[in-house]
């Protein structure tokens, strides 16, 4: 039987006597931590400055803080010490907490993959061996529903060790580019067990907390400003449809008259990543004064 993980100890007496404010998990530390924070700070939150607070109050936006181990986070929502969290999905899932994803935030992206000496090429193939992870709840339940079985050796990391040490036949963990693994002698196989990224949690069932909806809005904004930008752009009448078709917004590009007889100036929400060729694009069709605008903050 595999434990879940044991919750950091903290003083949550201030969550049971006023629930006034949304209560917030957020990681104290890894490489969730910076990445959360700034993605609150963006969205308009206060944020601790100095890394040894444990609790901080937002009056203004009416929430509070809590910082502790992304590991913990899905143990205090899923218990209902909390409201929301911040934690990644790896470590919702392995956790098997009393709590549920409610938005991806596009930060924090993992592949949690098997890897072994040569030889192994399926999950099948790990029928009745050892498996190293740092992350047994959410193996186990892989495994599980592909109907394997095999020993898992929990450890907390440096798992492509665990072979070598003859501790384990296979490991499963957190694979990039994958040099580590090859350096270790070993070779990733089978499907993905899961792509990870940082989440925001809430407790299943129950009522939905006070400003949920608003902490949503606010993060949704700052994904989509991250992901995307204004372009502006003066077009010939007479261009403007293939213009558009280039730039067809989320809802529609805006279209002006401009005081040039027979344009338009229009202005379209698009990609980040393909801003410049899309420049080169509208170039070719007839587009000028092109600009490229940066969206700090959205409501959509």
């Amino acid at each position: 039987m595999v434990r879940g993980p044991t919750a950091q100890t903290v003083d949550l007496a201030v969550v049971t006597d006023d629930r006034a404010l949304l209560k917030i998990a957020v990681p104290n530390k890894g490489s969730l931590a910076e990445p959360a924070a700034q993605m609150l700070r963006e969205a308009g939150y206060r944020q601790r400055w100095d890394p040894k607070d444990l609790v901080l109050t937002d009056e203004v936006n009416g929430v509070e803080f809590y910082y502790l181990r992304p590991r913990d986070i899905a143990v205090y929502v899923g218990e209902g010490m909390l409201d929301i969290g911040i934690t990644g999905r790896d470590m919702l899932l392995d956790s098997a907490s009393h709590a549920d994803e409610v938005l991806p935030l596009g930060f924090g992206g993992t592949k949690f993959r098997f890897a072994a000496p040569a030889g192994a090429s399926t999950v099948a193939d790990l029928a009745g061996l050892r498996i190293a992870t740092s992350y047994p709840g959410l193996v186990a339940s892989y495994l599980g529903g592909k109907g394997v079985e095999a020993r898992l050796i929990h450890l907390d990391g440096a798992v492509e060790s665990a072979i070598r040490l003859g501790v384990a036949d296979a490991i499963a963990d957190v694979v990039e580019t994958g040099s580590t693994l090859r350096k270790a002698g070993l070779e990733v196989f089978g499907d993905p067990i899961l792509i990870s990224e940082a989440i925001l949690i809430r407790r299943r069932g129950g009522d939905e907390p006070d400003g949920l909806q608003q902490l949503m809005r606010r993060l949704s904004g700052v994904i989509v400003a991250r992901d995307y930008v204004l372009i502006d752009y003066d077009i010939d009448n007479a261009l403007l449809d293939a213009a558009i078709t280039l730039t067809p917004g989320l809802e529609g590009p805006t279209v002006s008259p401009l005081a040039k007889r027979g344009w338009s100036a229009v202005r379209a929400l698009v990609p980040r990543r393909n801003a410049q060729p899309l420049m080169d694009s509208l170039w070719d069709v007839g587009a000028r004064a092109i600009l490229i605008t940066d969206i700090a903050a959205c409501r959509l």
